[in-house]
């Protein structure tokens, strides 16, 4: 660590030249600069002297009021910020996290709902996990029982449609539950925070009855899609749009800035069930990716796992020097199901020789569930069914719209 503070005025060192920085973070070992250009460096902390420390940043925070009149709902948080502040002498983005904070960056919330706030976790997405996917079910199971006409939960964009679906399989809910999360940091421009978050909103307390997305539906700030848990995937590292709805059109859409929600005929109503909580999963579950020259060893190093996932190509394929590998894992007692990389269209391995013998040794067809989609749900399936031939049953009955019966694309 390099001692010093985020704000710190300071003297280093790059190429024997002398510069001054002002201090944002440690990375890596480096101490991260923002210099007079709005470029940030980095360079060893040894090379670095303090200048100047300034004072602390005085933050008002004055109390915000609710109308008592609207519904509530809950905001949980596991680290993607629905507000952030930014700190101009750093270039650092913050987030804030309680309800006045929320209602001040984001002022149209308060003529919405009120809203009820609950941090969970701070963590980039890339870091969940299958227990904290527990605790954030939990967490929410509780915040329905509580009373909250809708939550939503705020996330990193990166794995958030591993999250929605695992919670669209743990929880059974009458309320909307809806995943959110910005492609911009706030500080930007082109930021979408603050549009994904009043639309999340109006979908929180709106009549859906199940777990979604709402993300930007195009890169134009004109309407949020919302997406069902388990049929979305994020499909571009920075668009503003990048979250789609995978092979089935989405649950509905919510026009900005009038914020009105049309929800299709497929959606799953409000009041629709009664709450639920079905918190059990199976962490020891693996997804590969099948590719050609794949060597039998990254099957056979799956050993260790209670289910496998595999990501083949086509309508479900793999190359027949990897079926003694497979059928070794399914008789030893491992659950293999087959999805495709092709993400449209249905798996069938009954068209050509290798798909049979596919079949032949064991291999679950994946229907037309995305590979996330599938591993999340074989997580829950072997953590809440102790028979294994029950157990690939339910890996082929629809549990929460996670398969369609018939595929927009081709098959």
């Amino acid at each position: 660590m390099s001692g010093f503070l985020p704000g710190d005025l300071v003297n280093c060192t790059v190429g024997g030249t002398g510069r001054r920085g002002t201090y944002i973070t440690d990375r890596d070992g480096m101490a991260v600069l923002k210099m007079d250009s709005g470029y940030n460096i980095g360079v060893f902390p040894g090379d670095c002297t303090l200048i100047e420390r300034p004072s602390p940043l005085r933050v008002e925070r004055a109390e915000v009021e609710q109308d008592p009149s609207l519904p509530l709902i809950s905001i949980v948080s596991t680290g993607g910020t629905i507000a952030s502040r930014i700190d101009y002498r750093t270039g650092a983005v913050t987030s804030q996290f309680d309800a006045a904070d929320i209602l001040r960056a984001i002022p149209g919330l308060s003529a919405i709902a009120r809203c009820r706030t609950r941090k969970l976790y701070t963590i980039l997405s890339e870091n969940m996990t299958p227990s904290i996917w527990q605790e954030l079910a939990r967490a929410v199971y509780e915040e329905i029982q509580d009373g909250a006409r809708g939550v939503i939960v705020t996330h990193g964009t990166d794995t958030m449609a591993y999250s929605a679906a695992a919670l669209s399989f743990m929880l059974d809910t009458p309320v909307p539950v809806v995943f959110v999360g910005s492609q911009r940091s706030a500080d930007r421009p082109s930021s979408d925070n603050v549009m994904n978050a009043l639309c999340s909103a109006s979908t929180a307390v709106g009549d859906l009855g199940e777990v979604a997305v709402v993300m930007h539906e195009t890169t134009s700030d004109d309407r949020c899609a919302i997406h069902r848990g388990t049929r979305v995937r994020k499909m571009h590292t920075s668009r503003r749009d990048a979250f789609q709805s995978i092979g089935t059109p989405p649950l509905g859409f919510v026009d900005y800035p009038s914020l009105e929600v049309k929800l299709s005929p497929g959606a799953v109503r409000r009041g629709a069930c009664e709450p639920a909580l079905h918190d059990r999963l199976e962490p020891s579950c693996g997804l590969i990716s099948f590719f050609p020259g794949m060597s039998p060893d990254l099957i056979s190093s799956c050993a260790d796992v209670k289910g496998l996932v595999i990501a083949g190509s086509g309508l479900g394929h793999v190359s027949t020097s990897l079926i003694p590998a497979i059928r070794e894992l399914i008789d030893q007692g491992t659950l293999v199901v087959m999805t495709s990389q092709c993400l449209h269209g249905r798996v069938c391995d009954r068209v050509y020789d290798t798909g049979r013998d596919l079949i032949r040794i064991g291999v679950v067809e994946g229907e037309d569930m995305l590979p996330e989609t599938a591993l999340v749900k074989m997580m829950w399936v072997l953590g809440n069914e102790p028979d294994a031939e029950r157990a690939r049953c339910m890996m082929q009955e629809n549990q929460k719209g996670e398969y369609t019966r018939r595929s927009l694309h081709g098959l």
